[in-house]
């Protein structure tokens, strides 16, 4: 079968190895087996994002905790943090999401919290890989398991995110665009931003099964950065499929991404007194600007590998209260156990109320290194150690000297090797970057989406809006074709 998991969870295409409803049903009696503690009833929490194979995956995790003698919560779509949040809140031994996050609805994933709320460690998964086709601790048909649906599920993640927000302050006034991926955070997000006083208007909130993630979401910001421009809002939110990234706009329609965020909140906690440490932590991906600001600010940029979960691991290493990564996983660890959008939009929120100015002001802390990111896919195992590809990594690290960096990594969430540079010289990042891709397109690889540049300055505003999708009618609902 090869390895299941990987930088977050299992994921792939729904119905193909690894996904499916049987290898989900043994991760379900592995993992029930391996988490479950004392005596107690014992408990797991499933929640989903609105794929349509969603509908494939939950009763089959269900009945593999049920086979095994654990009670199983079932939760509507809602956002992962709010499975990682309920996890502990119920006391249940494990969490479960399935979601494959800001992926295509053709693909699924499962990711897996313990009692704490954390997500699992390598050693855990790959304990439940090692154990995955064991046969004991199957429960007698009078110990089997009981299943119910937690109906408030929704208000108490809602509250809790409310919890966040400052007290004193509100959004009475702010006009917000938020874009909820036609994904988990659908209901929740508009609702949370309305309670606290903005008025807004909800775009990709008519979720079908199969839309989540199509051109909206935070890794599709160009339908939220024409909506702020059209309707004249003060700034844009933008949630992924299952809600734990976020990407804002501000109101000129210019992007706001994970490293300016990290910097909004650093420097408004620092000022207040709530930055824990001096350590600020993200990942190898983060701009080199960013690293130079806080430097500035005497606080230090610590480095993990790509992923929220080894963020937060460095996080806890540290002791630090503050982490995230450029994609927009921002990490409050006094708030949360994993990146969650919502809380993290609401800081950048609070910093623009408490200080009075536009969001163009307050969340674009720092002038960003050019930095240019292509992804190149492959059907089999990439060639990193030919001779030719070595090569043009070598080369590219030479014209990068020392006023820049080069990152070549495989991802492990799809098929594809990026490849990341950022320097001073803006010709010098897409030189170094040509080098390296062409190497690997010779090699077999093809150009897959996901290019991304940034500048020093921002690019103008979109002229013309699109056809928007019907927003949500807060009295009545959106369209409720994928609720559970």
């Amino acid at each position: 079968m090869g390895k299941l998991f990987g930088t977050d969870g299992i994921r792939g295409a729904a119905n193909s190895a690894p996904m499916t409803a049987e290898i989900a049903m043994k991760v379900a009696i592995a993992a029930g087996k391996i988490l479950r503690q004392g005596n107690h009833r014992h408990r797991v929490v499933i929640g989903k994002d609105t794929r349509l194979s969603g509908y494939m995956f939950q009763p089959a995790l269900t009945a593999g905790f049920v086979s095994i003698g654990m009670d199983v919560v079932i939760l509507e779509p809602l956002p992962t943090p709010a499975v990682a949040m309920l996890t502990r809140s119920l006391r249940a031994d494990l969490g479960v999401m399935i979601s494959a996050s800001h992926n295509p609805h053709h693909d699924n994933g499962i990711k897996l919290f313990g009692p704490d709320g954390y997500k699992l460690s390598d050693e855990l998964e790959a304990e439940i890989e090692r154990t995955l086709d064991g046969t004991d601790g199957r429960a007698p048909p009078e110990t089997l398991g009981r299943v119910r649906r937690l109906d408030d599920a929704p208000g108490r993640y809602i509250e809790s995110v409310k919890s966040s927000f400052p007290k004193g302050l509100r959004l009475d006034g702010l006009k917000i665009v938020v874009d909820c991926a036609n994904g988990a955070a659908y209901r929740v997000a508009p609702t949370v931003l309305w309670e606290l006083g903005a008025e807004i208007v909800p775009i990709a909130v008519e979720p079908d099964g199969l839309n989540i993630n199509r051109g909206c979401g935070a890794t599709h910001i160009e339908l939220l950065q024409q909506a702020v421009v059209t309707h004249g809002a003060h700034i844009g939110l933008a949630l992924d499929g299952d809600a734990d990234r976020v990407q804002l706009v501000d109101e000129r329609g210019h992007s706001i991404d994970g490293d300016q965020v990290l910097a909004c909140i650093a420097r408004g906690w620092k000022n207040e007194g709530r930055l824990r440490g001096t350590n600020v932590v993200a990942t190898v991906m983060s701009n080199l600007g960013l690293e130079k600001w806080l430097a500035g600010e005497g606080l230090k940029l610590a480095r993990a590998k790509v992923g929220d979960r080894h963020v937060l691991e460095m996080m806890r290493e540290l002791d630090a209260n503050l982490g995230g990564e450029q994609s927009g996983h921002v990490i409050l660890s006094d708030y949360a156990t994993t990146g969650d959008g919502l809380i993290a939009g609401l800081q950048v929120l609070a910093a623009i109320v408490h200080s009075g100015k536009k969001a163009s002001e307050v969340a674009h802390v720092f002038e960003p290194y050019p930095q240019l990111l292509k992804n190149v896919r492959f059907a089999g195992p990439p060639p990193m150690d030919s001779e030719p590809v070595r090569k043009a990594i070598a080369a590219a690290e030479a014209k990068l000297s020392r006023d820049g960096r080069l990152l070549i990594r495989k991802s492990g969430t799809e098929p594809v090797v990026r490849v990341m540079a950022e320097a001073g010289e803006p010709a010098l990042v897409r030189e170094a970057v040509e080098l390296v891709v062409d190497a690997l397109l010779s090699a077999g690889g093809t150009l897959a989406g996901g290019t991304k540049a940034s500048k020093a300055a921002s690019s103008d505003s979109p002229e013309r809006p699109p056809e928007y999708p019907r927003y949500l009618d807060r009295r009545s609902g959106a369209r409720r074709a994928t609720d559970a």
